[in-house]
């Protein structure tokens, strides 16, 4: 009688834990991730997969993400894509929006920096202290920021170090900000994504592409690109972003809010500039390896980059202020030394 009222009760206890972790799988918030890089890129395989992981985690498996196969749209439509909802969370590039994004467009000039986690996490910094409140981000949860680690110059077949050797070459480069550099220089910009640089190269439609170090080995253009070009500041950059629905985000219960807050904002935007940092020293070493020619830029061109450098922001500011950013000059001197005091310059 007692091993058959033990069994009882042991059959009990088994089947509530199987109907609450039933009801707690049937209640789970399923989100919805698109994402324009196949699976095989790092920003999937090492970003993206491992956040959707952590969300998993921090909130005892009551929200998990899952990234679809295939994007819903071109990678310049995802912002929209989540702040209308097609998608609950999205990643891009703010450059895919310039008019939008002006009060962004300081991180993307020269000098803005060469260590990706720093640059990511004094990204982050700024947008919380100057633009959390702008309009231009409206209608979405900014989850992280990040940026690149240094844009440079590359060209199919001759060293670029002097502005003379930049003078009506034909560069890929892929927003409005590049393409202000290049016309400035005296160069030839040609927009295109960076997916097309290969094909462009080869049937001597361009000279030159901009990219980092890692997206010339990321994108297979190793033997296409083999004179590289280093500011040891950057020669550009570029601005990303990991955002959410907006009401979607709100719907979420203040638990799970509180729990994902906690790894995201700066914490996800230095994820991302350490994958950089990780990706842009091993494409060097590789390319080294195979007989690239890596070389500085000259003074004169550094120089010559630095005056235009001077013009782009000039320009900004007043743009910036037309956009809402009530202290631009502020701003981007806060994103300057908070950069260098996270790299350590």
């Amino acid at each position: 009688m007692i091993n058959f009222t033990t069994k009882m009760l042991k059959g009990a206890v088994a089947a509530t834990a199987l109907v609450s972790a039933t009801a707690q799988i049937a209640s789970a918030e399923v989100l919805t991730m698109s994402s324009w890089v196949p699976p095989t890129h790092f920003i999937h395989t090492d970003f993206l997969v491992p956040f959707t992981e952590r969300v998993a985690e921090v909130t005892e498996g009551r929200v998990t993400v899952t990234i679809l196969p295939a994007p819903l749209a071109s990678p310049p439509q995802h912002w929209e894509l989540a702040r209308n909802g097609v998608a609950d969370i999205t990643w891009g590039n703010f450059t895919y929006e310039p008019e939008r994004f002006v009060s962004m467009w300081f991180a993307e000039f020269p000098n803005a920096g060469t260590n990706a986690e720093a640059q990511s996490r004094a990204l982050w910094q700024t947008y919380e202290t100057f633009l959390a409140d702008n309009a231009a981000f409206d209608g979405v949860k900014l989850l992280g920021v990040g940026m690149f680690g240094g844009g440079q110059l590359h060209h199919g077949s001759e060293a670029v170090t002097s502005p003379d050797d930049v003078a009506n070459v034909k560069f890929r480069m892929g927003g409005p900000i590049q393409e202000q550099l290049l016309t400035s220089l005296g160069a030839i910009p040609v927009a295109a994504p960076a997916t097309k640089a290969y094909e462009m190269l080869e049937s001597g439609v361009i000279d030159g592409s901009l990219h980092t170090m890692e997206s010339v080995v990321n994108f297979r253009l190793e033997d296409s690109l083999t004179n590289h070009t280093i500011f040891p500041n950057g020669f550009y950059d570029a601005t990303f972003f990991v955002i959410m629905n907006g009401a979607k985000w709100d719907g979420l219960s203040d638990e799970d809010k509180a729990a994902i807050e906690g790894i995201i904002g700066e914490e996800l935007s230095a994820a991302w500039g350490q994958n950089f940092d990780k990706q842009n020293p091993a494409a060097v070493e590789k390319l080294s390896a195979a007989g690239h020619d890596i070389v500085e830029a000259s003074p004169e061109l550094i120089a010559a980059v630095d005056t235009i450098y001077g013009e782009m922001v000039a320009d900004w500011v007043e743009a910036a202020k037309a956009a809402g950013v009530a202290e631009p000059e502020a701003m981007l001197a806060f994103y300057n030394d908070t950069y260098n005091s996270l790299a350590g310059e």
